[in-house]
């Protein structure tokens, strides 16, 4: 199969309700969405990159980002998430969708791929070969599953059939926002993997949720080299106290967590 056919989707909005703007927020000269796109399209298990945000007027300038940019965008529901995946990666002929959250900057485009390629057994020559095993790999997932990367390199895949099931079936409300859950809450019904560090490195929060989160990021980046791995940012981290202290207050949202202001 050609990777063409594996479309990652990045779901972005204005509306946070923990941190509002926090997507398009400057992050060392580029915006934090801007990092995840172009992480993301480093990925060599990626065929396409698409961002998914709401129809909502206050999502336009995310839309006018990605129309500047060249980047493809999709706009659907603001709450329904799970719908606006959906109708996305349908839009784009996926076979394989990715999943990513804007608000990621220091995603890794091997951990895309190991995902993707875990999943599906490798690619080579623009191909990729399919493991019959799995319909949906991460590279964490919430208790009874354990997570081992930083909050902040969060990834999952899944086949597109296995999305159009949970789009079909799910009514639970944090199934709908947070859009892949119904798959891995079924395991019963559905090959679910997992890929997992060796050393259980969970506590690092690289994410920006919060905007504690967006300060610890902000002093950290000036210190990464140029082209950079998670590795790298392993070690500056770990090597500054300081910087791991402007967040570590922060508390991470449970899977379930739904925002109030959807009907």
């Amino acid at each position: 199969m050609n990777i063409n056919r594996t479309i990652a989707i990045i779901q972005a909005r204005m509306a946070s309700s923990r941190f509002p703007g926090k997507v398009l927020a400057d992050l060392g000269g580029k915006l934090v969405l801007e990092w995840v796109i172009e992480r993301v399209g480093r990925a060599q298990a990626v065929g396409k990159v698409v961002v998914a945000t709401s129809t909502d007027p206050q999502d336009d300038p995310i839309a006018a980002f990605c129309e500047e940019k060249g980047v493809a965008c999709f706009r659907g529901s603001q709450h329904d998430v799970l719908d606006r995946y959906y109708q996305a990666a349908k839009a784009h002929g996926a076979f394989i969708v990715v999943r990513v959250t804007a608000d990621c900057p220091l995603i890794d485009p091997k951990l895309i791929d190991r995902t993707v390629m875990f999943m599906w057994g490798g690619f080579s020559g623009g191909t990729i070969t399919p493991n019959p095993w799995f319909d949906f790999t991460a590279n964490r997932l919430p208790p009874p599953w354990i997570r081992t990367y930083p909050v902040g390199l969060d990834v999952e895949a899944c086949k597109f059939t296995a999305l159009e099931t949970a789009w079909q079936e799910a009514a639970e409300p944090h199934q709908r926002e947070h859009v892949m859950p119904f798959i891995y809450e079924h395991e019963a019904r559905f090959k679910i993997s997992v890929v997992n560090h060796d050393e259980d490195l969970s506590d690092r929060r690289w994410t920006v949720d919060a905007p504690e989160d967006l300060a610890a990021l902000r002093a950290l980046v000036p210190l990464l080299p140029e082209k950079f791995s998670w590795l790298d940012v392993l070690k500056i981290w770990d090597a500054h106290p300081e910087i791991r202290a402007l967040n570590e207050g922060v508390v991470h949202k449970s899977g379930k967590d739904v925002d109030d202001r959807a009907d």
